[in-house]
Parts: C-alpha cells; structure tokens; sequence
C-alpha cells in the first residue's frame, strides 16, 4: 500500500515538473532564430530590462492606406517573451481605419479599451462570425482562420491583442496576393478578378510582375 502511494505521489511529481529545467530563455537577438525560438541568453548577462517592455506606450502609425497602425511586443522586440508562449499587440485604428482579413498561426484575443469596432472571423465551412465591439469587450479569434475589425465609430479606436505565442506570425490577406512576384496573369487566374484590377492592386501594395 505504502509502495502504491509512493509511486503516486512519484508520478505526480514527475508530471508538475516535467520539461522544467530553467526558469526563463531571454532571447539572444545576436543569434537567429530555430523553430523553437531564439537560443538563451548567458543568464550572467540577464538584467531586469529584459523582463520590461515599454514599447505599447506609443499609438502605431495609422498613416496608411487602411489607417491601421500596430506596435507589437513580440520575442524580437521583447526577447524576455522567448519560450513563455504569450505576445501582445496594441492595435490602433483611426477613422473609418481596419485591420484587413488576415490569420496567424495561433489565437488571438482583443479586448477593446476605446472606440467601437466590428470584428470577425470566417471558419473553414466558410460560416462568418462577426459582432460589433465597444469599450471593455473582449473577442476570441481561432488560430489560422482569416479576421478582421474595422472602426465604425466617429473616434480613434484602441485595443490591445494577446497571443499564444511569442511569436504568433502575421499574414495578410491583400499585401499576401498584391505585394509579391507572382505573374499578375497567374493572379488573374486564382482570384478571378481582371487583369487590370490585379495590376492596379500590385502598384498599390508594392508587387511586381
């Protein structure tokens, strides 16, 4: 019986403990990055600094063609994320501003602080999920399914978004399609719009061919 307890309480603390062996990675930026992030950081050399990140303080540059600005806390930006599995994003949007169809490689969480946003996501049986958002609202966003959100108040609006990942990826829709080298007559094929449409969208987005 004692035997049999033992061996419980073995496993459990083999279980709480497993995979443990330090207790942070700081990112060294001075290598690249693996499959599994950015190699550690001498601990000798770990200070406080690399464990604070001030870089959300400032509103991104929403002086762009979809008036969407965003300053991320990502791994390279914030190397003390390295291995923890969690990133934010402060994400602004001016008048009439969106953040176009995009996906990462893991969810996302938002939680708006100003303005009213109307955000979504469209599943693989191409079901849309769409809700219109004010302050203090919190959305979920699967990972890998193309989202949005779009300002449609009269004000700036702010939210701040949340990842599993230190590094969670970022691919947009339209700079994915019009920002690339692809030949324009092979993207005539795929999206079905005209030639001229495709060419006028790759001078925009800054896509040759």
């Amino acid at each position: 019986m004692i035997f049999r307890i033992l061996s419980i309480l073995s496993l459990l603390i083999s279980l709480s403990s497993a995979n443990i062996v330090f207790d942070y990675c700081v990112g060294d930026l001075s290598l690249p990055p693996g499959p599994t992030g950015y190699s550690c950081k001498d601990p000798t050399t770990v200070t406080v600094d690399d464990f604070v990140y001030s870089g959300l303080r400032d509103a991104g540059n929403t002086a762009n063609i979809f008036k969407f600005g965003a300053n991320t806390a990502y791994a390279p930006q914030f190397p003390g994320l390295n291995g923890m599995g969690i990133s934010m994003v402060r994400a602004d949007l001016g008048v009439g501003g969106v953040v176009p169809l995009h996906s990462h490689r893991v969810a996302e969480l938002a939680i708006l602080i100003e303005g009213t946003l109307i955000a979504g996501f469209v599943d693989t049986n191409n079901t849309a999920y769409y809700k219109t958002l004010t302050k203090g609202d919190m959305m979920i966003f699967p990972p890998t399914l193309f989202h949005f959100q779009a300002n449609i108040g009269s004000t700036p609006a702010l939210a701040y978004v949340s990842f599993a990942s230190e590094n969670p990826g970022n691919q947009i829709f339209t700079t994915g399609l019009f920002r690339n080298t692809l030949p324009s007559e092979l993207i005539e094929k795929v999206t079905l719009l005209d030639l001229a449409q495709v060419q006028k969208l790759k001078k925009i987005f800054g896509g040759s061919n």
